[in-house]
């Protein structure tokens, strides 16, 4: 049992150094320092820079930075004014594109084949009435003329 966990605290310790050698190469590879191990202190300081504050001291005016001074919006905003104006991009229009459909057009298209079987019928009968009327007149219409002769041959 002792071999078994000696042999296992071995394979540990073997598995981290393989460990850290390929942490040291993968930062070497990268360019970048090597992982620094929790003790070393950084020796590198941040540079001081003052924006906000003007100091009193003549060895600290070296580190303020200079006040920006704003740019010009004008020219800027005079650009995006021009490109948003729209440039006319049709010359001529047609107008039988511009002007609106009748709210009820679908209906009466889907209609259409309906109201033609109807006009049939509505003709057919139209002319049946008719038909029935010039019978009816043809009696009417000789009694009429004989009339007429009648009142034409008394005037005589």
């Amino acid at each position: 049992m002792e071999d078994g966990v000696g042999r296992l605290e071995e394979e540990a310790r073997k598995r981290k150094e393989r460990l850290r050698e390929l942490r040291k190469k993968r930062t070497r590879e990268d360019g970048a320092a090597d992982v620094k191990a929790p003790g070393e202190e950084e020796t590198k300081h941040k540079e001081l820079r003052l924006r906000n504050y003007t100091p009193q001291d003549e060895g600290l005016k070296e580190w303020q930075v200079p006040q920006a001074k704003p740019i010009s919006v004008e020219e800027k905003v005079k650009d995006q004014l021009e490109a948003a104006k729209p440039e006319p991009i049709i010359e001529e229009v047609d107008l039988t594109n511009l002007a609106p459909r009748k709210p009820d057009w679908d209906l009466k298209r889907d209609v259409a084949k309906k109201l033609e079987k109807l006009e049939k019928r509505t003709q057919r009968a139209i002319a049946e009435l008719i038909r029935e009327r010039l019978r009816g007149q043809e009696e009417n219409l000789a009694s009429a003329v004989s009339t007429a002769k009648q009142e034409n041959e008394d005037s005589d």
